[in-house]
């Protein structure tokens, strides 16, 4: 039994909430991601957005002539204009990456995934810093300077990685992060620039990045990295599995840049982990389960102690980096799959946006926060074995005593495991339909919906004796209110049928 504090607890960073992760922007301007993202903002409210491709074609923004036999550029905004006005109405803010590379400003014709976002450094570091400074001017213009210097400007995605920067050539890197984060600085010294937005494996790459910046006085506002724990891919036709490490190894890699970067210039500035996740494979059926959600509890519990954010990647099945999806549950990054229906994971952002500021306790198991009218939650959810040799535990039990200021409690419980709040459960039962029809995607979504319980229980000196079994790869939250019973007194459920109490 685990006696939980009275208080006053601390307060619980909401790290986990500051930003999500997308597919390249352009995806913005198709309305069943605008409906996604409606619905993600409506149970969950991100604040931040990060995806590829600003630079990218898909966005025409760089846009080379020839006049009078001279070269010219014209700078457009038309997508990205529409692109940050669906963010903001939907009240999300962009973290801006600054990539790839505009095909006619490249210095070469290396590009990555299946719309071909070119990976190669600038032919002119001149028209590149100027394409730059046109972007963030354009939108200091249009959005006004107090609201974009809220939005964090990375440069580049994954630089150490041959397949995201062409030969992983890590001095052309610090070249491009020099020149960009100059001229974001020539806009206003207030606009945040940070980097190097490295994969995982590559930590040694922080220790040379702060180096190259403090010898060359390059400013740094903030430093960013990815985290997985997948292994190497076992793939299938559309499908890749993989094995995973526990999941406190990506509490470790949030943790790296500030052990790292002691003693260092960059001690001491703020850390972003601009995506993580289980696998990085955009076909991993890992993604869809209940399992996934399970796993990733704890580390959306205790993620706060190690990272100033880290960013699910992503929010949404609407993501081609593969190519179109072939299938409706297709092992997505998606919080939902496209059409809006939710998956586990989904469940335990939404679960958790539910929860309180006030941290009273924590655990393996358990997160325990209260809300200022005084209702306590209890996130908790089921130990799972990554190394899938078995299935986790059948059940799991947790009993917790929670303060509580009155006589009695109501309790409001819902989960999400194998059979509830899962759609993927209920996909295969109906024969894993490629393209479900609309009948079949009501059924989905219905079956989407987590499983929901509601007690009564005593409160006895002050505390709730709740005791909670959870199945296998359960996630539940559990809301505890005080009861302000306000039924009158000749209220009597005895006497339905009409008949005297005995």
């Amino acid at each position: 039994m685990i006696h939980v504090p009275e208080g006053p607890g601390r307060p619980f960073p909401d790290a986990w909430r500051f930003c999500v992760g997308t597919g390249r922007l352009d995806l913005a301007l198709r309305s069943d991601y605008r409906a996604s993202l409606a619905r993600i903002q409506q149970d969950i409210g991100f604040r931040h957005i990060r995806g590829h491709g600003l630079l990218s074609d898909g966005m025409g923004v760089h846009r080379p002539y020839t006049w009078q036999d001279t070269r010219r550029v014209r700078h457009s905004f038309t997508y990205v204009d529409q692109v940050v006005d669906a963010y903001l109405e939907l009240g999300i803010r962009p973290f801006l990456e600054l990539g790839f590379m505009p095909q006619a400003l490249a210095s070469g014709d290396q590009t990555v995934f299946w719309w071909r976002g070119n990976v190669t450094p600038p032919a002119d570091e001149r028209e590149w810093a100027a394409l730059v400074r046109a972007l963030l001017r354009h939108l200091v213009d249009r959005y006004g300077l107090a609201e974009v210097r809220t939005w964090p400007v990375e440069v580049w995605n994954e630089p150490n990685l041959p397949d995201f920067w062409q030969n992983a050539d890590e001095a052309a890197y610090h070249r491009l992060y020099e020149v960009t984060a100059h001229a974001v600085k020539e806009v206003d010294a207030s606009l945040q620039v940070g980097g190097p937005a490295i994969s995982p494996g590559a930590d040694d790459w922080l220790d040379r990045f702060a180096e190259f910046t403090e010898r060359h006085d390059v400013p740094v506002d903030f430093v960013s990295k990815h985290a997985y724990t997948s292994g190497p891919a076992q793939h299938v036709p559309f499908g890749s599995y993989q094995t995973l490490a526990p999941a406190e190894d990506l509490l470790e890699q949030f943790g790296t840049p500030r052990e790292r970067l002691k003693g260092t210039r960059l001690a001491g500035a703020p850390v972003h982990i601009t995506e993580f996740n289980s696998s990085y494979c955009p076909d991993n059926p890992v993604h869809d389960t209940a399992f996934n959600a399970a796993y990733l509890a704890p580390v959306l519990a205790h993620g706060g102690d190690h990272a100033d954010s880290f960013s699910y990647w992503t929010f949404s099945d609407v993501f081609e980096e593969a190519g179109v999806p072939t299938t409706f549950f297709h092992g997505g990054f998606g919080l939902l799959t496209h059409r809006q229906v939710r998956k586990p994971t989904y469940h335990l952002y939404a679960f958790m946006a539910r929860t309180g500021h006030e941290l009273l306790a924590r655990g393996d198991d358990h997160l325990v926060t209260r809300h200022p009218d005084g209702r306590v939650t209890v996130l908790a959810w089921a130990p799972v074995d990554p190394a899938g040799r078995t299935p986790g535990p059948e059940r799991h039990r947790l009993r917790l005593l929670l303060p509580l200021d009155a006589t009695e409690a109501f309790v409001r419980r819902s989960t999400v495991d194998e059979e509830y709040g899962n759609a993927r459960t209920a996909w295969q039962r109906m024969g894993s339909p490629r393209s479900p029809d609309r009948r079949q995607l009501g059924i989905l979504h219905e079956a989407a919906e987590p499983g929901r319980r509601h007690l009564r229980l005593p409160v006895a000196d002050g505390r709730v004796d709740l005791d909670l079994t959870l199945a296998r790869h359960e996630v539940t939250l559990v809301e505890v209110s005080p009861v302000r019973d306000e039924s009158p007194p000749w209220a009597d459920d005895r006497r339905l049928l009409g008949r005297e109490p005995e």
